[in-house]
């Protein structure tokens, strides 16, 4: 059943062809088998995964509706709340914290849409990195080469739906965390427009920046997860007013009448050659031959750095005061340089997130949607510090965020594809759209994925 995508092994389970125990005692040997080696997991929930697939398998015996994620496998970065987990956020502080009580809103949707949890994921200390080189719990591997990163900070998250251990996961995106790891381990991943699925029950990094979102092995399993998660909570005021708006049913529309073009600037460049010829690729399939110019992505970019730190340190304050040494070293240098940033620059940073908004605001009122690259190279090797674009010598772990923090500075809804055959290393390509125009987004995924352009890479 491995094969399968969540929608396939949902329709299985449903047709009563395969158990959803036995789909959830297959998937935890695969954990058991892998995991050794790729470090995705911090807890296996293997007692309770099987009882919640038992209770899915009895429904469906007694003749009642299930839903449409009945029986699949799926697991969580572990800065959702679980209920009965510490939610350890990637740090060795939470670790000593009381289990959660309940559930994060999106974690009891997807579970009240018949998916089984089967535990929680490794990640960055705080979701401050892009590579899950984890101090305390170590580094989760890339699935496609083991002495590679799987990026970050949804790194267990990427890697776990890489491997084939689980058909999809839930990840967090401040600056890129879901979106990198998807590019690096070769599936698809997707930033919705800021405040569209709950935050409730997340630990959380930058309160102005966070998003949580799906990685999955297809186009329609992100889009039916991402379905599923939808609607208002309460429970976080940014999600509080959102309307459920579907885009599984979208998938079938197809490309025609959507205006698509190419980011050029500084989404063309400071990256290796593969990574532009991907996005050729995908741009010469979707007969995309308009270029247009994001306006200050750099400086979008550094003010992203400025205004994310700043948030992060305010949360982390009083740890930060009296428990310096349990952080991860970067963590916490990064978190006390956020907390020395000057009133005035982060008034500065805010006034030219504002501006940036409208500048590309003003674009998708021609564009519907943009392509980029998602990240500037294949995953780079664990414990490399530096590395080489177009020439220069760049830290490693910032530069990963090169063309997905200009993104995420204004909220707006990003797929990142994984392009088939773009090398020897996974590749992905970023989608962008106008807030709130997740459906645009589901159609072109869809498109590409039937024509072979696009295609996750499960390293089996």
């Amino acid at each position: 059943m491995s094969h399968l995508d969540a929608l396939g092994m949902a329709e299985e389970v449903r047709g009563r062809r395969v158990t959803a125990r036995d789909l959830v005692a297959a998937t935890l040997e695969r954990i058991r088998a892998r995991d050794g080696e790729l470090n995705c997991f911090t807890a296996v929930v293997a007692e309770g995964a099987l009882r919640e697939a038992e209770a899915v398998d009895a429904d469906i015996g007694a003749g009642k509706v299930v839903g449409p994620l009945a029986g699949v496998p799926f697991a969580v970065k572990n800065l959702f709340d679980v209920a009965g987990l510490t939610t350890l956020a990637g740090s060795r502080i939470n670790a000593e914290r009381p289990r959660a009580a309940r559930d994060a809103t999106v974690v009891a949707r997807l579970r009240g849409a018949g998916a089984v949890l089967v535990g929680a994921l490794n990640m960055d200390e705080y979701a401050f990195g892009f590579t899950t080189e984890n101090t305390h719990y170590g580094p989760t591997h890339n699935p496609h080469d083991p002495g590679r990163v799987a990026g970050g900070s949804s790194g267990g998250s990427g890697a776990a739906v890489g491997a084939g251990l689980v058909p999809f996961a839930l990840g967090s995106d401040t600056n890129g965390s879901i979106r990198v790891p998807a590019a690096l381990c070769g599936i698809f991943g997707l930033k919705p427009t800021y405040g569209r699925l709950s935050r409730a029950g997340t630990a959380l990094f930058g309160i102005s920046f966070d998003h949580v979102g799906p990685l999955a092995t297809s186009a329609r399993d992100l889009a039916v997860t991402y379905d599923v998660m939808q609607g208002p909570d309460a429970a976080d005021p940014v999600c509080a007013g959102r309307n459920v708006e579907p885009c599984l049913p979208r998938l079938a529309d197809g490309t025609g009448g959507l205006r698509l073009a190419v980011a050029d600037g500084h989404f063309a460049a400071g990256g290796e050659p593969e990574v532009f010829a991907a996005v050729e690729r995908v741009a010469k399939a979707l007969g995309a031959t308009r270029r247009v110019t994001v306006p200050e992505a750099h400086r979008a970019r550094a003010a992203a750095m400025i205004i994310t730190a700043s948030e992060g340190a305010s949360l982390h304050r009083d740890d930060l005061k009296r428990r310096p040494m349990d952080f991860d070293p970067l963590t916490r240098d990064r978190f006390l340089a956020g907390a020395f940033v000057p009133g005035a620059l982060y008034v500065q940073a805010q006034r030219f997130r504002a501006w940036y908004r409208e500048r590309v605001r003003e674009i998708f009122r021609s564009v519907d949607v943009l392509l980029t690259p998602t990240t500037p190279c294949p995953a780079p090797k664990i414990g490399q510090e530096t590395m080489t674009l177009a020439g220069v010598t760049v830290q490693t772990r910032p530069n990963l965020g090169l063309y997905t923090q200009p993104l995420s500075f204004i909220g707006l809804p990003v797929i990142s594809v994984p392009v088939a055959d773009a090398g020897p290393l996974p590749l992905g390509v970023q989608l962008v759209a106008a807030p709130w125009n997740e459906a645009a987004l589901f159609r072109v995924a869809a498109a590409l994925e039937r024509e072979g352009v696009v295609a996750a890479r499960i390293a089996g």
